[in-house]
């Protein structure tokens, strides 16, 4: 091949490359590749959405091709559709400072951000653990920023309610769960172990330096109230907690839903005053059947429902595990159920599924699978 032919197939193919990276989507294809604008996996995982001055704005985690530790941040990508997402860059870097709580090699993961009408500031709320810790950190961190794009700045982690028990325990209740010691109850899963998990034995061995929080998701009300649900006491207990006006610490009032119940990858949402909780057992990175709860009060009490999955596969979540639930902007009934599937084997090759969500006459949520659909044809 001569140099002028040579010349010729690489402008060719640079042309063929950019013509693929500007091909625009028309329809969501859950389970399959999703390409950003520069033809790239879209790399936020376990993420959130926010919608903010006429764009929608994913967050989530930049997982590695091969490992499992945060060797970068969390990532952003912004849309006007949700069907075509441009990369926006890294929101928030982990450190190359030594001891830094968000050193290169600690784990972030479920990244959510909420904007407070009140400070203007965009915050952020994530799953920290340390480097070298494995899992046993268990802190929330707390990051913000005066753009939704970023950079943000970490402010700190903690475990939340440091010395503060929840708001429907009684005194009688917390004598009770202070008389409870581990050491009773080495042997985990019988009944009586599970009798004492319901009665604070692990909520009571955390309240001096706060509650473990892991898997989590941030919900703002109608009233702009923000709070934060994780899952606390080795993943056997969700916690719902009030954030404070800023949204950057904790009012001090929290509850505790469905002890014992082992759920994880919370994911909320309101619709006609009901809130719906739909969470995940826990399995690992392999898919288990959800769980759905529903409440007329955020403080309980919380009724759990079987899962809301329909067809094949529902046992397994259609193979996923949820992350977030959005109400889709400009719509009256558009919610969304955003998931993982995960692949352990490249977390940053795992796949999105995002799913409409579906209503029975009396209000209770449906998922269905489906190949592709179009949020432009769901909700018009």
């Amino acid at each position: 091949m001569t140099r002028k032919s040579f010349l010729w197939l690489g402008l060719w193919l640079c042309c063929l490359t950019a013509g693929v990276k500007a091909q625009q989507l028309e329809r969501i294809s859950p389970g399959q590749e999703w390409p950003d604008n520069k033809g790239e996996h879209i790399n936020a995982h376990g993420g959130g959405l926010l919608f903010d001055e006429g764009k929608y704005y994913w967050y989530g985690e930049n997982r590695p091709a091969r490992g499992f530790t945060t060797e970068v941040g969390v990532e952003v990508y912004s849309s006007t559709d949700l069907m075509n997402w441009t990369d926006e860059g890294v929101a928030l870097a982990v450190s190359e400072e030594a001891g830094s709580p968000i050193e290169r090699g600690c784990i972030m993961e479920r990244p959510k951000v909420v904007r407070n009408p009140k400070t203007g500031k965009y915050v952020m709320l994530f799953h920290l653990e340390l480097k070298g810790q494995g899992y046993a950190a268990a802190r929330v961190g707390f990051a913000e920023s005066d753009s939704p794009t970023g950079p943000f700045r970490f402010i700190r982690s903690l475990r939340p309610n440091a010395g503060v028990w929840p708001a429907d325990f009684s005194r009688k209740d917390i004598r009770e769960a202070k008389a409870l010691k581990e050491e009773d109850y080495k042997e985990w899963w019988t009944p009586t172990w599970r009798e004492a998990v319901t009665k604070g034995l692990l909520l009571a061995r955390d309240v001096p330096g706060g509650q473990m929080s892991r898997d989590m998701t941030v919900f703002v009300d109608d009233d702009g109230k923000a709070y934060h649900i994780y899952s606390a006491e080795e993943n056997l207990t969700l916690n719902l907690a009030e954030l404070t006006d800023d949204y950057l610490d904790y009012t001090g009032k929290y509850v505790r839903i469905a002890p014992g119940g082992q759920n994880e990858a919370p994911t909320i949402f309101k619709r006609d005053g009901t809130y719906w909780l739909i969470t995940s057992g826990c399995t690992g990175w392999a898919p288990n059947e959800a769980r759905m709860f529903k409440a007329e009060s955020l403080w309980g009490p919380w009724e759990q429902l079987p899962s809301p999955f329909v067809g094949k596969d529902a046992d397994k979540s259609f193979h996923t595990q949820g992350t977030y639930i959005f109400k889709v902007e400009g719509t009256d009934d558009g919610y969304v159920f955003m998931a993982d599937r995960w692949n352990p084997r490249s977390l940053k090759n795992s796949r999105h599924v995002w799913l409409p969500l579906e209503f029975k006459a009396d209000g209770t949520p449906v998922l269905r699978w489906v190949d592709s659909w179009s949020p432009r044809e769901q909700f018009d």
